[in-house]
């Protein structure tokens, strides 16, 4: 077998959480009086939240101090995590959870490589609290993707070697950063779309044919 460890980019691949992202920024937009429509959240897709923040703040008129990009970021953050208590294991696909299932049978490693923070909660909300062999996400790294090291620290956590692990992913910088981190990616969505990896697939089961 070619690779030994998957990790999966969360939002989506496991799961799509964009709608609640879309949701919390356009009312952190509101609030703040700028333009914010689905063309600017695409923007921000794979995107670290104070990035995605300078994105939103484009239109702004004033420059903001950190301090207030900080609130004004966290602000965003509890609207968000208020939005996922709606998720329920019902936003988990059967194609994914059998895909998973089949997976974990064929004895391969699995692990997430997410950069959002609220991966944890992500997780339980829709039943996959556990699951996982290794969870990599934005609670133990210091650089978003594309930089490598979420992916690095998921493959250092499985015990292997980046070359053994392949990385599945829907944006381009996701997949730059398994690249950068000496992996092979599998796309879908967006970053299929771009052929932006080894394997571009029109769905998540197609790993099952790799």
């Amino acid at each position: 077998m070619k690779y030994r460890g998957i990790i999966f980019d969360l939002d989506g691949v496991i799961c799509s959480t964009d709608e609640y992202h879309y949701q919390a920024w356009k009312k952190l937009a509101e609030d703040l009086g700028v333009a914010f429509d689905r063309e600017k959240n695409n923007r921000l897709r794979g995107v670290s939240r104070m990035a995605s923040l300078e994105i939103v703040l484009e239109d702004y008129p004033e420059p903001l101090a950190e301090a207030e990009k900080l609130a004004l970021a966290e602000q965003k953050n509890e609207s968000y995590k208020a939005l996922l208590t709606k998720m329920s294991p019902a936003d988990l696909s059967q194609e994914v959870k059998n895909t998973l299932l089949t997976l974990r049978k064929q004895g391969l490693k699995l692990a997430i490589g997410s950069s959002s923070r609220n991966t944890p909660t992500i997780l339980r909300q829709i039943g996959l609290d556990g699951f996982f062999d290794a969870v990599s996400d934005g609670n133990n790294i210091t650089k978003s993707k594309p930089d490598p090291e979420v992916f690095l620290k998921a493959a250092q956590m499985l015990n292997l070697p980046p070359e053994d692990c392949l990385v599945v992913e829907d944006a381009a910088a996701g997949a730059e950063a398994g690249h950068r981190g000496g992996m092979d990616v599998a796309c879908v969505g967006d970053a299929a779309r771009l052929k932006a990896g080894e394997y571009n697939l029109d769905s998540i089961g197609g790993l099952l044919s790799i």
